[in-house]
């Protein structure tokens, strides 16, 4: 059995192609090739963690993520996520390698899938990127746009100055033009390409700020009570995307608005069909699109696949 170092993990990531492998993962989900149980949760009283485990047919492997949130951590020095994955054989069930990756590669998977979204919903051309908040997905999501986007324009909203700040530094190192506000209704009306990135219990951005020719991806509402986006916003867009239906009826912005009374699952639109051509995403410039990404197993099991089989 090896187990895999996060510096190692970290050294190899860079040659692989995760784009392909995390589009390949959402199309076996969406076809029915992966068996994906429902998510197991541990809500905290500081934090939240998350057991996604599931298979991919014809794989060699099965996948078991831990990963948690403790979002108060950078105020005592540490960083907000942490986890590992560990690797089974379907053959003979013997444990193949254990990835201490401490929350990295759930970081990485994810926004990748918000890079993957952008490729399928945003429109074709990006004025400005917008981002709600300042943390670890509101960086790495930007820097796994530029594979999609040649746009360097950025409007980032946080709760503070000090954060603000910080990113506006951070980023600023990585070629971009950042630029800061404290209202999340700036983000609405200047940007066409937004990404949610916060674990909000209350909307962040309303329908009254939202303009057409919008893209939101929404990934900081993971579980059934985070929320980042006014149920009204979901029930106003043309397309709705969700990288598993079945698991955003119980949560993420999905749910939300379901339970609102704004949306129902049969309007609903699964990424992995949209990737593999089954059904149609955005066929407009002026359309609205949403996707809500709650993290599935597929992009855990594809991305500990990959970096096993670059170690071996």
């Amino acid at each position: 059995m090896r187990i895999i170092s996060r510096e190692e993990i970290e050294a190899i990531l860079p040659s692989l192609d995760l784009t392909r492998a995390i589009e390949e993962g959402f199309v076996a989900y969406s076809s029915g090739q992966a068996e994906v149980p429902p998510v197991g949760e541990l809500l905290l009283e500081k934090g939240d963690v998350h057991i996604k485990y599931g298979y991919i047919r014809q794989d060699d492997f099965y996948v078991i993520k831990i990963a948690s949130g403790f979002y108060e951590n950078p105020t005592i020095g540490l960083t907000s996520g942490n986890g590992l994955m560990l690797l089974f054989s379907q053959e003979t069930g013997e444990p193949k390698g254990i990835l201490l990756d401490e929350g990295y590669l759930t970081d990485t998977r994810t926004a990748v899938a918000g890079a993957v979204v952008a490729k399928y919903l945003a429109p074709h051309k990006i004025e400005c990127i917008g981002i709600v908040g300042t943390g670890t997905q509101a960086h790495l999501q930007v820097s796994y746009l530029k594979s999609v986007t040649s746009c360097r324009q950025v409007l980032v909203w946080g709760r503070g100055e000090d954060q603000l700040a910080r990113y506006r530094q951070d980023m600023e190192t990585h070629d971009f033009i950042i630029e800061t506000t404290r209202s999340t209704a700036d983000i609405l009306r200047a940007c066409n390409l937004i990404v949610t990135a916060t674990p909000a219990t209350e909307p962040l951005l309303t329908v009254t700020d939202l303009q057409a020719g919008t893209h939101i991806t929404a990934i900081g509402s993971d579980t059934p009570y985070k929320q980042e986006l006014d149920p009204a916003i979901l029930r106003d867009a043309d397309v709705v995307v969700a990288d598993s239906i079945q698991q955003c009826l119980v949560r993420g912005e999905v749910h939300k608005a379901i339970r609102a009374g704004y949306l129902v699952q049969e309007e609903l639109v699964e990424l992995g069909d949209i990737i593999a051509g089954h059904t149609t995403g955005r066929t407009s410039d002026d359309q609205v699109t949403v996707a809500d990404l709650t993290g599935v197993a597929v992009q855990d099991i594809k991305i500990a696949t990959a970096i096993y089989n670059a170690v071996e």
